[in-house]
């Protein structure tokens, strides 16, 4: 028996080698063959986080390993050797894998093994492979005008499609309007289209719209959603943030087109540059949309550490579109990530001075004008008597007040209480209390501010000794009642260049305690004389004056006084693991390049080092053009996320951003826009929807709902309610009563006046435990998490808000009343309004339709005077059927979809 069990098994592995030999010359191609397989069929088990019997498939050396039984998965040449190979053709139903699950058909049995055979070759996944260049012969394009096309183009060919025609000029210029800028066209604006829809006409609509300041506002929504921009801080308590200069921050530099390396280097380490400006350092609040915990009896570190957790998640989502977040307790269960390279990255981001408390330090300060004139007179005392660049850095250090050593930093202690819970973030001295500073450069430094509070009269002594409790008196103050924290100066002799520092703290009464901040260090300024004495006054005075607004920003803590990052095993931050540095995946380091900060990190995320940058942001680009990426997941280019439906055309898009257009966004859009792709008309024919019903291919313009804020937006515009009014302050347009209930403040919504309650959606006040109930309504972020792809539903809930909500009411009734002024019959007015609000003359069949509709409303209030009265507060009855008509417009399809 034995004999023929084994005849029968060597029979079959002649089989297969008679197979595999026979065809040697078909190359299997790993990632479209094999990997589909592995991952519908193996991954689960045999991943990166589950490896039943010691078998793993996201990394070759796993696969190639010895398993549990001893028996090596895959032996590369030999498909006979492979337990693989073994187990996937068992009789067993016990034995055979899939454990519980359909057997391998005899085809992805045949690929397998073919592929073994051939050596058993791994393939990075296409989006970690480097972007090839593809030459594009535009003189044998069939049919539009530019590269894009020639891509789109051989696929609509492929799928037995044909492009559509170009769309009609009324739909096109309203299209191009709402993409570019994100509001319609007036009517005069789209009549000059449409009388002369050349294409010169129409390259020179697409310059106007990209050079026009709404374009910066329409852009940064949806930067906004990538970087969780919120004016609140999240959790139970939600209190309110000051950040809106963030936003300002992200228009401005949509709109002068900051190239996008230096739009990413600035927002991720805009500090750490020379001499940073303020807008660099504003640029910085992007990781500072992070949530703060400010309920009592939280853990501050628990939630600080929350917050590197979700920079570094937010930072791979957005550039490399990788759910990094699959690391953090283990490794990545389909992608080559490992669980140790999710702290290499956490190390960029945990050596940040910010901490979870309610004061959201360090923040960037602004004076009023009185402060901001001793400002001036500082920084041009040190231009005078340095340079420029030293003056920066001062001025940076009054507004900023970093570095700052904080209770974290002591290396010593006596006497002392830390309260580490949610406001309370400070040290509690008492009499005879000293904290120890080690190691301290002080070659640069000859005064030290201590950040205290103390409220009562009763005064303390500082002494400052170097190198022991005992050792040499250099520097002293008195401390006195307090006005809340304030920085005392205390001046140093020393004139080693390092030493311990021991700050030791003494007072006549007994119980004598104060409230212990932190201390700040400062380099000396570039002169000793007389005239440096009034300087260091007016900084000492600009140190503790009060400012007019804030900004919390990013600044890095001293080199000498850094954190240590180690792996949290299992995710959890109170089971240390191993200590690690800052770097990135080795999937990613193709040029094994050293990392030292964050600075290092942007740069890299924009270098050529980087395969996935230039794909990452063209793919995000092209879905809000088209309503879906070239790559569907935008949130995820992982083995698991979609392919991409041109991937040629997203690596020639790619390629021409990062280098040729040197990284300008609106080149990029420019060209999309330009092409005929772009333009093609909505229109589905029978054929394309049966064979492309998603329209993958692009045989046909897609018909997109308009964003929450659009919809609002444009409503607003055709009424000619919408303010032009930007930057500054969010604002709070009307919402519904007890929408808005803030249980730890007295922070109320206040209906905004005048104007401000009729600015852009990107201006509203975003709470987000509360967000603006018709936003959310129609799908907008919540803004708690970086959100990479809004997903449309419809429901009946966002028609009732479009019919009821007082914002689209109060937009019809004024529409309304602008055609009541027009001279002529109601067929004239409502056709007259149809074109105000769609852009385009009205068809026979509507216009019959809303006559219709407003006879029959005009018969019905004539009957029924109370209620027109109540809809417009006027006795104008036939203001209030014009109304409904307004009503009915703004609720139709064709204006809350761009098609």
């Amino acid at each position: 028996m034995k004999t023929i069990f084994f005849k029968s098994i060597g029979f079959y592995w002649v089989l297969v080698f008679v197979f595999v030999t026979s065809c040697k010359q078909d190359k299997i191609d790993f990632n479209a063959q094999v990997r589909p397989i592995l991952n519908k069929n193996c991954i689960s088990c045999h991943g990166g986080v589950k490896q039943s019997g010691g078998f793993g498939l996201v990394f070759r050396e796993n696969a190639l390993a010895k398993t549990i039984n001893g028996h090596r998965g895959v032996v590369p040449g030999h498909p006979e050797k492979s337990e693989m190979i073994s187990r996937i053709t068992h009789k067993d139903p016990e034995m055979r894998m899939p454990l519980e699950g359909e057997p391998l058909s005899k085809g992805e049995i045949e690929i397998l093994t073919k592929w073994i055979e051939q050596g058993a070759e791994w393939q990075e996944h296409w989006a970690y492979l480097k972007p090839q260049k593809v030459e594009v012969a535009l003189d044998d394009l069939g049919w539009g005008v530019n590269e894009i096309d020639y891509f789109v183009s051989s696929k609509i060919k492929a799928h037995n499609l044909f492009p559509s025609n170009r769309a009609e000029a009324p739909d096109l210029v309203r299209r191009l309007y709402l993409d570019l800028i994100g509001v319609p066209p007036t009517n005069e604006q789209a009549n000059e289209f449409i009388n002369n829809p050349s294409d010169e006409a129409y390259e020179s609509l697409v310059e106007t719209l990209l050079q026009s300041p709404r374009y910066g506002e329409h852009w940064s929504s949806m930067w906004l959603d990538l970087a969780r921009y919120a004016d609140s801080k999240g959790y139970e308590a939600d209190r309110s943030r000051e950040i809106w200069q963030y936003r300002d921050w992200v228009i401005k530099a949509f709109n002068k087109d900051m190239p996008f390396d230096q739009f990413t280097i600035d927002q991720l380490a805009g500090d750490l540059l020379p001499n940073p400006t303020k807008d660099q350092y504003i640029a910085t609040a992007f990781h500072r949309n992070t949530l703060n915990n400010g309920e009592g009896g939280t853990d501050n570190e628990e939630y600080r550490i929350s917050s590197v957790i979700d920079r570094v998640n937010t930072t791979w989502e957005v550039w490399q579109s990788t759910t990094m977040s699959c690391v953090q307790c283990h490794s990545h269960p389909y992608d080559p990530i490992k669980h140790e390279e999710y702290y290499t990255s956490l190390a960029f981001f945990n050596n940040t001075a910010d901490w979870d408390v309610p004061t959201e330090h360090p923040i960037y300060r602004e004076y009023d004008s009185i402060s901001t004139v001793e400002l001036e007179d500082v920084k041009e005392w040190i231009t005078k008597v340095s340079s420029k660049g030293e003056a920066d850095k001062w001025e940076a250090f009054i507004r900023i007040q970093e570095p700052k050593l904080r209770p974290e930093d002591f290396d010593e202690t006596f006497k002392t209480i830390h309260y580490n819970r949610a406001g309370q973030d400070y040290m509690e001295v008492n009499n005879g209390a000293y904290v120890k500073l080690g190691n301290v450069d002080l070659s640069n430094i000859d005064r030290v501010y201590i950040n205290y509070s103390q409220h009562t009269e009763v005064k303390g002594r500082l002494l400052i000794t170097k190198d022991s409790i005992n050792g040499e008196v250099i520097g002293e103050a008195i401390l006195n009642k307090s006005n809340g924290f304030e920085n005392l100066p205390v001046k140093l002799t020393s004139g080693v260049k390092t030493a311990d520092l021991y700050f030791q703290f003494n007072s006549k009464a007994e119980n004598y305690s104060f409230a212990l901040d932190g201390f700040l260090l400062v380099n000396k300024l570039p002169a000793n004389d007389e005239a440096s004495n009034v300087i260091y006054g007016k900084i000492d005075a600009l140190l503790n004056a009060g400012f007019i607004r804030s900004t919390p920003i990013m600044i890095e803590k001293p080199k000498d006084f850094g954190r240590q990052t180690q792996v949290f095993d299992r995710g959890n931050w109170l089971v240390l693991g191993d200590t690690v540095q800052a770097g990135i995946p080795k999937l990613f380091n193709v040029n094994n390049r050293l990392f030292k900060n964050r600075l290092d990190l942007a740069e890299w995320l924009v270098s050529d080092d980087n395969y996935l940058t230039g794909r990452v942001i063209v793919n995000r680009f092209w879905a809000k053009l088209f309503g879906r990426g070239i790559v569907l997941t935008s949130e995820d280019f992982g083995t698991l996320g979609e392919k991409p439906t041109h991937p040629e055309l997203l690596d020639w898009l790619a390629l021409k951003f990062s280098n040729e257009w040197q990284w300008s966004m609106k080149t990029l859009i420019r060209n999309i826009v330009l092409s005929e792709t772009y333009k093609q008309s909505a229109v589905i024919s029978e054929e394309a929807k049966q064979k492309d019903p998603q329209n993958q291919w692009l045989a046909r313009s897609p018909r997109v709902r308009l964003s929450a804020e659009q919809i609002r937006d444009q409503a607003l515009a055709v009424s000619g309610l919408l303010s032009d009014k930007m930057y500054g302050p969010s604002v709070m347009p009307y919402q519904p009563e007890g929408v808005w209930t803030v249980v730890y403040s007295d922070d109320i919504w206040k209906t905004s006046p005048k104007e401000d309650a009729y600015r852009r959606g990107l201006y509203t006040y975003l709470r987000r435990s509360s967000p603006y109930p018709s936003f959310i309504s129609f799908d907008s972020s919540e803004r708690e998490t970086c959100l990479s792809r809004r997903i449309n539903t419809n429901t009946p809930i966002q028609a009732l808000v479009t019919l009821n909500d007082p914002v689209y009411f109060e937009a019809a009734i004024k529409l309304a009343e602008q055609i009541d002024a027009i001279e002529g019959d109601s067929k004239l007015k409502v056709e007259t309004a149809y074109k105000k609000v769609m852009g385009k003359r009205i068809s026979p069949e509507k216009s019959e339709i809303l006559l219709k509709l407003f006879e029959d409303t005009n018969a019905y209030y004539k009957i029924h005077n109370d209620e027109a009265r109540q809809l417009v507060n006027s006795d104008d009855l036939e203001l209030a059927s014009l109304t409904v008509i307004m009503n009915v417009l703004m609720n139709m399809d064709e204006f809350i979809v761009k098609s």
